[in-house]
């Protein structure tokens, strides 16, 4: 059972949703804004009612669940909209083709509610068989049957992608997933992780805001996109590195180079750093095996049709003798544990009716 929010904060609330279907609507090209209520359904999480120009959205979903997934049922309702009220498309089922094209060609999930995920094929499902095993092997306290267990893990991955994105035949499935506590605000290292998931996990990453309905403010979390399986893994990588540094910098605090607890930031930036190096030299490795990774133009097509508004900008690292001994530290990570369904450290975005 939810707790009711009060009349101030369910207020909020709306306009909140409200200010978002504005921002969404310049996907859907036409759309005029319709009513927008919260109803107390348990059984439908959204509903376009075309009668009343109500959209709907499910109360205990919008309280208890995380804000992308409810902008993720907005997204799916508004793409119902757009197709009866913009394309007067009523000759098909709800969810029909044209639907469906319209929700591809925004990166909408277009799955019913209480629509399975997808599983990993036969094929997709024994290759991370054989790199939970490589990681698990990996966590040995030999440091060379480690490392070279996290090599094989890292070709392994990196030879899957290549085949899996050069492919036309494969089944190129994306789907999202949202990393960050909400509630705080992001750091050097957090950024420094998401930027090595991008940069070698075979995935895509935005900083995406949300709502926080109980508190009434803003807030922010990471969005990746890719394959369920890379979703997976990138998960994983994102909680283990976050632990790994923490460790680390408890681990060394008596290091010559760290002068107090105002370090510990550029310590453990330089953390994932240092093991940001050791993956980009055992690529170069692999590179000279005839493994290049080239990108995933389908999943960039993915990427640009949620966010086409998108602005990148560089930022800045101030070098000190505690981020050169995070590096240092870094260097010497071996990633392992086997990969869990949901990452740990992420989760994978619910879907939407």
């Amino acid at each position: 059972m939810h707790e009711e929010l009060t009349a101030q904060l369910e207020a909020a609330l709306v306009r909140e949703v409200q200010r978002a279907y504005e921002w969404q609507a310049t996907r859907f090209r036409g759309l005029l804004a319709p009513v927008i209520a919260l109803v107390d359904s348990t059984s439908r999480l959204g509903r376009w009612v075309p009668a009343a120009r109500t959209l709907e959205l499910s109360r205990v979903l919008v309280l208890a669940r995380p804000w992308p997934e409810v902008m993720g049922i907005l997204e799916h309702e508004m793409a119902h909209q757009y197709v009866d009220e913009v394309l007067r498309v009523t000759d098909e089922p709800p969810h029909g083709p044209t639907f469906q094209r319209v929700c591809a060609e925004r990166g909408v999930d277009g799955r019913a509610a209480g629509a399975p995920v997808a599983g990993a094929g036969a094929e997709i499902a024994r290759v991370l068989d054989r790199i939970r095993k490589l990681l698990a092997l990996a966590g040995s306290d030999n440091q060379h049957e480690a490392e070279a267990a996290m090599r094989t893990a890292h070709e392994l991955m990196l030879r899957y992608n290549i085949e899996d994105a050069i492919d036309p035949g494969a089944a190129r499935d994306f789907e999202i997933a949202h990393v960050g506590d909400p509630a705080k605000r992001s750091n050097r290292v957090e950024i420094d992780v998401v930027s090595l998931l991008a940069e070698l996990f075979f995935v895509k990453v935005i900083r995406i805001p949300v709502y926080l309905p109980r508190a009434g403010r803003h807030g922010g979390v990471y969005e990746l996109a890719g394959t369920r399986a890379n979703l997976d893994m990138a998960c994983h990588v994102y909680a283990f590195l976050l632990a790994t540094a923490t460790r680390l910098w408890d681990a060394n605090r008596a290091d010559a180079r760290v002068k107090n607890g105002r370090d510990r930031l550029a310590y453990q930036s330089g953390v994932i750093r240092g093991f940001r190096k050791k993956l980009v030299a055992e690529r170069t490795v692999l590179r000279g095996t005839g493994l290049v990774w080239r990108g995933d133009g389908k999943l960039d097509t993915f990427y640009r049709a949620r966010h086409p508004h998108v602005v990148s900008r560089r930022r800045s690292v101030r070098v000190s003798g505690a981020h050169d001994a995070g590096r240092e530290a870094g260097r010497k990570v071996v990633l392992h544990k086997p990969v869990a369904s949901t990452g740990g450290g992420g989760r994978l975005l619910g879907r939407g009716s």
